[in-house]
């Protein structure tokens, strides 16, 4: 999957797994350095055109991989050491 690709609602994947496959693949590739906050949920619901509910449920995939933390009312961060993608 391309890092930069839009939600195929046709693909295999769920629109929440795909979405947190192609932050996982930008946070790889160092769109996003560690430390450094990702896009809010708000920015990532205008740009992939999902709903909110998809959108942290995308999030919450990437927390428990250890990719990302959230920090509640400052947004969500990339973890220090991420693991390998």
């Amino acid at each position: 999957m391309d890092a930069d690709s839009a939600i195929d609602p046709g693909a295999p994947l769920t629109p929440y797994r795909q979405l947190a496959e192609i932050l996982r693949l930008r946070i790889a590739r160092g769109d996003w350095a560690a430390g450094r906050a990702i896009p809010s949920e708000t920015q990532l619901v205008q740009e992939y055109g999902l709903a909110r509910s998809t959108v942290r449920r995308a999030i919450a995939v990437l927390v428990a991989d250890g990719i990302v933390f959230v920090v509640p009312q400052r947004g969500t961060f990339v973890a220090e050491t991420p693991p390998d993608a």
